[in-house]
């Protein structure tokens, strides 16, 4: 009995790490493939579908897997696509926003199927998103107002995450597997 228990017990953690593992890459790849520099502030902003995969993850898979994906993935790219500054700033605000999501969409056992509280998961984890990058900014610029620039760009990005992933994880959750 107990080597069966070890032996389920190993099987889980490994699929757990395979899982999350996935879930990096998918975050990763859609921030690095499928982007759109604007040409709104002086260092850009970036539109990214990272940004859906992240709230895909958080709806379907819950806090922690997100927060590690979103973490993970999106400080990756920042790591290879030149915004290496930003890395450890992109590390707190999309692990953050990846828990938030995650956490208000599997409250009380709903696990990422009330479509209410997906859209509400989404749209509280944006000024969480919004105010580690605006003090990112201000300490980087030394400046308090310039990081105003970044919020309707960020705000974009967050609102095409969340059009791109509600209906995503609607036709998601229809599959047995994410039930």
């Amino acid at each position: 009995m107990q080597k069966t228990q070890s032996y389920s017990s190993s099987r889980t953690n490994t699929f757990n790490l395979i899982l999350t593992s996935m879930l990096i890459a998918l975050v990763f790849v859609a921030t690095l493939l499928l982007n759109i520099k604007l040409p709104i502030t002086a260092n850009g902003g970036l539109v990214h579908l990272g940004t859906a995969m992240l709230f895909i993850a958080s709806i379907l898979f819950g806090p922690k897997k997100a927060a590690i994906a979103g973490a993970v993935g999106m400080g990756l790219f920042d790591l290879v696509a030149g915004w290496t500054l930003w890395a450890p700033f992109t590390i707190v605000a999309r692990g953050l926003q990846g828990y938030i999501v995650g956490k208000i969409a599997w409250s009380n056992g709903r696990n990422g199927s009330s479509i209410a509280f997906n859209i509400i998961a989404t749209i509280s984890s944006i000024p969480v998103m919004l105010a580690v990058y605006y003090l990112c900014e201000g300490i980087l610029y030394n400046n308090w107002i310039a990081p105003m620039a970044s919020i309707p760009g960020n705000i974009v990005q967050n609102v095409v995450g969340i059009l791109v992933a509600i209906p995503v994880a609607i036709a998601l959750k229809k599959i047995s597997y994410f039930k």
